[in-house]
């Protein structure tokens, strides 16, 4: 099968910047990884219970603050859709908190009811919405930082995800199902039988056209948005698929697992583009804003001072 230019172009740019960088971030594992709008900044959580944010230089990240407040681990954390300086961590304190990178302060904490896995923000930057053990849905009004509305779903929630038209409201469910709901009215639109087990991650890719589901069967689903059905599925990995994310361009889908490597697709064709190889499970990947640089966190040990320590690092895949 004759490989496309784009993607020889982008297995030239890999194969010739083919080392993963890390940069210390953490005291403990790296649970989220996220950039900003802007590609400028990323930001880490860790089961230490802080955030870490980053700025991007030529050839490396520099750590540039790190933000403590949250009394337990930072499980989730996602910036402003489209303004740069301000992101916000779900914590299983019960609390979630909105930073500012311009003052280094939390500008709100906002208690909800139980412990919260899962956080998004709404493509029109008016709404963020979390997800807690209990399978609540909260939806805060991110300028009052007050619940505007709340769910109590009656299945294993485990990620959530507006459209990016921001009209429907998709989570990702326990039974291997994705529920999507209309918004901002929360009615029940359809419920898709994805998966045979545990549907685990869901995201929408830049362009609208697909959004991809992973799973507990170790396969990823590409979805497309208007006639909600499945495209392809993607079956390299061995492992539960915990995390994805699409390039910029639309174009490639990265995936990881406890499989010791992250799969680089190509979109269309579902074919192998390239693999990250890595020494241990990987939790979250984050394709950058602007250009095919992967940030990701790995289940790391600090193999130099104490095996048993976790490193809490940040890797970048495809720095020159």
């Amino acid at each position: 099968m004759a490989v496309s230019p784009y993607v020889q172009a982008m297995q030239e740019l890999f194969r010739a910047n083919t080392r993963s960088r890390e940069f210390p971030a953490h005291g403990a594992k790296v649970h989220s990884v996220a950039w900003s709008c802007c590609g400028r900044r990323l930001a880490s959580g860790s089961f230490d219970k802080t955030a870490s944010v980053f700025l991007l230089e030529k050839d490396r990240l520099v750590k540039e603050n790190n933000y403590r407040g949250h009394g337990d681990s930072v499980d989730q954390l996602c910036w402003h859709p489209s303004n740069p300086d301000l992101f916000v961590t779900a914590s299983g304190d019960k609390t979630i908190r909105i930073w500012d990178v311009r003052t280094t302060k939390c500008i709100a904490t906002v208690n909800t009811k139980g412990e919260n896995i899962n956080i998004c923000w709404s493509p029109d930057g008016q709404t963020i919405a979390v997800g807690n053990k209990d399978d609540v849905v909260t939806f805060i009004d991110a300028k009052t930082h007050r619940s505007k509305a709340e769910e109590q779903f009656k299945f294993e929630v485990n990620e959530i995800s507006w459209n990016n038209d921001n009209n429907m409201f998709f989570l990702t469910n326990g039974n291997g199902c994705i529920n999507i709901l209309s918004y901002p009215e929360l009615k029940p639109i359809q419920s898709i039988n994805a998966h045979p087990s545990n549907c685990i991650c869901i995201k929408f890719d830049p362009m609208g056209k697909y959004f991809a589901t992973g799973s507990a069967d170790a396969l990823v689903s590409l979805w497309d948005v208007d006639e909600l059905v499945c495209v392809r599925c993607f079956s390299r990995l061995d492992w539960p698929v915990r995390t994805l994310s699409f390039s910029h361009d639309g174009k490639m889908l990265a995936s990881a697992s406890e499989d010791h490597f992250i799969d680089i697709a190509e979109v269309e064709t579902g074919e192998k583009l390239w693999e990250v190889q890595c020494e241990s499970p990987t939790f979250t990947v984050a394709w950058h804003p602007k250009r095919p640089l992967l940030a990701f966190a790995c289940d790391d040990k600090d193999s130099k001072y104490d095996s048993s320590r976790e490193a809490g690092t940040v890797k970048l895949f495809g720095l020159p």
